[in-house]
């Protein structure tokens, strides 16, 4: 029997989807090796029964899938008896667009914006100055809302309780007081006690209490403080750091995370302020820390944008809410173990697993001190901001390296995500911002207009615009 060869047969290779923690989608199938990637998020839509489509990233030993397997795998290594893994990586299904130009330039401040910060639910942005006040800005006229005064000296940290219904400000002679974004007005009294300057707040998980009734604070003074903000009174102090604490991050499972410049990070239990580990390793100060779960943490029961229609309720039924908000912390963090991430003056950075007191991977490549680090929303990646006028990106899982953004001419002080984690923006010592594609590893806009350093940067929960601040007393409002 003759065998006709002019129709060319179609190779297929055995491959399986597994997820990026290694759950396996399905049983192994027989692909076609032209397979391309739109047909491959639908097989694997198909696999995972999803009601509506999730785009979705594939990988095949590191290597991303573009066009289709043939062109992403060497076809000599390929053979019928291995299994391919294809890793497949869920993407937001919402899209951030890059902010492109600046909408309003608000002055009001009288000396340096030091710190600024959008309320969880987008609708408020407080900024903290030099000039000894917190305003609150309104957002939907880009205008001055509200002045507070008050403090004695310069407002260095600001942040919102998830339930964005208080907004905490602290300062340099160590007092900290809570406002009210829709008065304005001061709530109790100042928390007083820490006996130098404060470098960071953090508010209890709107899982753990959904009143949001206690702040933690890291102070110059070697202490981080637990404040009851009912009652104005300090609850614990925690005191351990030989040197003054550099940050502080209230986790989800009850612990607290305080870095130092006494080269430590100490892992405290909220409850009763007991030290459950020092993690050693760096060699110099530790600047920051970031959690995986910071994003979670800082919005609460909803997705800025995708429950952004649920979230005008009047939040009376609390329980539900906090239910809400533990599962979203849930899915980011099943095992109640969380990883953070640590920053440092010795040009490394450093990951750490909760539960493990020796470091994951030492993420090395900076040539200058690592001034922020951050996890993205979707906790695949973390981006590191350094004097050495970079920024890097790592993976979140391991540590591994991704590449270097360069552009900024001079030191980059911080970096923010958008809310899908497709674009990093970061904030630099030569006044501009700029904002970087993730998955093209490039420039995608240059937002110069700031008159001189640029100190403070945040991009709204709900990814609608970005906000930036520093030494020339404007805040700047940047949207699509």
């Amino acid at each position: 029997m003759e065998v006709d060869d002019t129709e060319p047969t179609t190779r297929t290779v055995q491959a399986r989807f597994v997820s990026d923690v290694g759950d396996e989608a399905g049983p192994p199938l027989a692909l076609p090796i032209n397979v391309t990637k739109e047909q491959l998020e639908l097989i694997c839509n198909a696999l995972l029964k999803n009601e509506q489509q999730t785009p979705y990233l594939f990988f095949v030993n590191d290597d991303e899938v573009t066009q289709s397997i043939e062109q992403t795998v060497d076809n000599k290594r390929l053979n019928a008896e291995d299994v391919l893994d294809i890793v497949y990586q869920p993407q937001a299904v919402f899209r951030v667009r890059a902010v492109s130009r600046c909408t309003s330039t608000m002055p009001g401040h009288a000396e340096a914006v030091v710190s600024l910060a959008f309320s969880p639910n987008s609708i408020h942005l407080a900024s903290g100055s030099g000039d000894k006040t917190l305003r609150l800005w309104d957002l939907n006229t880009e205008t001055p809302h509200y002045t507070c005064t008050g403090h004695r000296q310069w407002v260095m940290c600001v942040a919102w309780a998830p339930d964005s219904l208080k907004v905490a400000s602290a300062c340099k002679a160590g007092e900290i007081r809570i406002w009210s974004p829709d008065t304005g007005k001061q709530l109790g009294r100042p928390l007083v006690g820490h006996k130098k300057w404060i470098s960071c707040l953090s508010w209890e998980p709107y899982h753990r209490n959904a009143e949001c009734r206690y702040l933690a604070s890291a102070g110059n003074d070697n202490d981080a403080r637990i404040w009851d903000v009912v009652l104005g009174t300090c609850v614990k102090v925690i005191a351990g750091h030989t040197a003054p604490v550099t940050a502080v991050r209230w986790g989800g499972s009850g612990l607290l995370y305080t870095s130092s410049r006494d080269r430590s990070i100490k892992m405290w239990r909220a409850e009763d302020g007991v030290l459950c580990k020092t993690f050693t390793g760096h060699a110099h100060w530790v600047n920051n820390l970031a959690l995986n779960t910071d994003y979670v943490l800082r919005t609460g029961p909803f997705h800025p944008v995708m429950d952004k229609s649920m979230m005008h309720g009047d939040g009376s039924d609390k329980e539900a809410l906090k239910r809400m908000a533990l599962e979203r912390y849930e899915k980011v963090c099943p095992d109640g173990v969380e990883s953070f991430v640590s920053c440092s003056d010795d040009f490394t950075l450093y990951l750490w697993r909760a539960n493990q007191k020796q470091f994951v991977t030492r993420m090395t490549g900076h040539q200058n001190v690592v001034n922020d680090v951050k996890y993205s929303p979707d906790v695949k990646f973390v981006a590191s901001a350094s004097f050495d006028k970079s920024i890097r990106l790592w993976r979140a899982g391991d540590g591994a390296f991704i590449c270097a953004l360069r552009g900024h001419v001079q030191a980059v002080y911080t970096v923010c995500w958008s809310a899908d984690s497709r674009l990093v923006l970061s904030g630099s010592k030569d006044s501009t911002l700029k904002v970087w594609s993730v998955k093209e590893r490039k420039l995608v806009q240059e937002l110069p207009g700031h008159g001189d350093e640029v100190y403070g940067v945040d991009w709204a929960p709900d990814g609608s615009r970005v906000a930036s601040g520093g030494k020339d007393k404007v805040l700047k409002l940047w949207a699509y």
